[in-house]
């Protein structure tokens, strides 16, 4: 680890100011991606800014057909709530399967998005329940803020505040887990919403992303043999020691169809 200066703001205002002041420091939430990064020198920030005193970060709220999360509340708070269990519960049960228990006592919404791991769950229930992300700057839809691999919309010092979900009509998650990481080899995340369904599939390529095809034959009819014969595409999944291209495709088509099961 290099060394860096430490800052531990008690504001989201005092946290911008001092990322805005420094461009080579780095905001820190749960710090489950920064420290290991850290720890293997694979990083050299100036400064680290520590966003876990920011009180205001935290928080969940319920109401007017919304589930509104504060960036740095936790994946085990999530988990356990008893308003998301009962107006989002699909959410709950993402969040509960995310890691181990350390993992989930530490690492926050704010912190998993921000970093759009290729395998993350939270990425997935984002963009298939098309939620928004509300900045320090701005609001975000989902569609418009994940870009790639480890790659978001946010600008350079732009602080994630809370993610607001809207509640569908159904919803569900579904992984198939690296039994080591308990990230996703494909994780699909599957919503019946007032507009249609909305798929999103993590895990099997570079960033989270929407399968058209099965959204379009959800819409028609929200079944799960609605999706025999639609097939995802290997061209341009990941290929690695945990599964081929061809592999992934089709645990697309098996999480979609035990989500929708599961709905």
């Amino acid at each position: 680890m290099y060394e860096f200066a430490y800052h531990k703001p008690a504001s989201i205002a005092d946290a911008a100011k001092l990322l805005a002041a420094d461009g080579d420091a780095k905001a820190m939430a749960g710090g489950q991606t920064l420290i290991p990064t850290l720890k293997q020198r694979l990083a050299k920030p100036s400064a680290v800014v520590d966003l876990s005193g920011v009180k205001e970060l935290g928080g969940i709220s319920v109401g007017g057909g919304k589930v509104t999360i504060g960036a740095m509340t936790r994946h085990a708070d999530v988990a356990a709530s008893a308003d998301v269990k009962k107006a989002l519960p699909a959410l709950a049960a993402l969040a509960g399967g995310i890691g181990d228990p350390a993992v989930r006592n530490r690492g926050t919404i704010g912190g998993s998005i921000a970093n759009n791991d290729p395998a993350a769950d939270y990425p997935a229930a984002c963009l298939g329940l098309g939620a928004t992300i509300k900045t320090d700057k701005r609001e975000i839809p989902a569609d418009a803020f994940f870009k790639g691999m480890f790659e978001t919309a946010l600008e350079p010092g732009e602080l994630i505040v809370a993610v607001t979900f809207p509640v569908p009509e159904k919803a569900a998650y579904m992984k198939f887990d690296q039994p080591a990481s308990r990230y996703a080899l494909v994780g699909v995340f599957v919503a019946k919403t007032a507009t249609g369904a909305r798929v999103a599939v993590t895990g099997a390529g570079s960033s989270v992303f929407r399968w058209k095809d099965a959204e379009a034959a959800l819409s028609k009819t929200w079944s799960a043999a609605a999706l025999d014969g639609v097939k995802a595409s290997a061209a341009g999944l990941n290929a690695d020691i945990h599964g081929s291209a061809e592999y992934r495709a089709h645990l697309i088509g098996v999480m979609a169809k035990r989500a929708v099961e599961k709905a």
